[in-house]
């Protein structure tokens, strides 16, 4: 997720565009519950924790999963834009401290 790219900027999206890379993460009782895209990088958040996928090279075919208990979270913090709008981007401030 520290990785910058042109625009980090995040839109909602369904979670069947990612279910077949993400399910077969999933641990037993885990549901998937919303799932936000970027360009090419996408982050899920799931009953048990969120998952950021970062997509590499030119084909994409490497991608690289960082996954966050959510028992591991100790405090999260995130700032609108000044866009009327609310769309969560490394850029406006989302942020989440783990122990």
């Amino acid at each position: 997720m520290g990785r910058a790219c042109c625009n980090p900027a995040l839109s909602l999206s369904r979670i069947g565009q990612v279910a077949d890379q993400i399910n077969p993460l999933l641990i037993e009782g885990e549901q998937a519950f919303v799932a936000y895209k970027g360009m090419r990088d996408y982050v899920v958040f799931t009953s048990k924790r969120i998952i950021a996928v970062n997509v590499q090279g030119i084909t994409g075919k490497k991608k690289d999963f960082t996954s966050l208990p959510l028992a591991k979270i100790q405090a999260s913090q995130s700032r609108p834009r000044a866009r009327s709008t609310w769309t969560p981007s490394l850029s406006c401030g989302s942020r989440a401290w783990a122990r």
